[in-house]
């Protein structure tokens, strides 16, 4: 498994909805479970960004779809980074 920092940005329906009902959030990390998205940390930050989420998927093509779905609803923009953790990457560097 693969491992993402998802950094989104809530659009302006996006921020309707989740003043309305901001449990809204849990229900889309379910919806990426059945995508094959484990959501394992999410924060709401301040700044350019209103979420960051590290995310663990089996592939970049599980990712892309995720991203493309949840885009085409319109409430939100997302910036998908890999990640490799400090211990990968310094076995990697070896």
């Amino acid at each position: 498994m693969a491992y993402y920092v998802i950094l989104s940005k809530l659009t302006d329906e996006g921020r309707k909805t989740i003043k309305q009902k901001p449990e809204r959030m849990f229900e889309v990390n379910k919806e990426l479970e059945s995508m094959g998205v484990k959501v394992k940390e999410q924060f709401a930050v301040l700044g350019p960004y209103d979420f960051v989420n590290i995310v663990e998927a089996p592939d970049n093509d599980t990712v892309m779809r995720m991203s493309v779905e949840l885009g085409a609803r319109g409430s939100v923009q997302l910036l998908t980074l890999p990640a490799v953790s400090a211990e990968d990457f310094v076995k990697k560097m070896k």
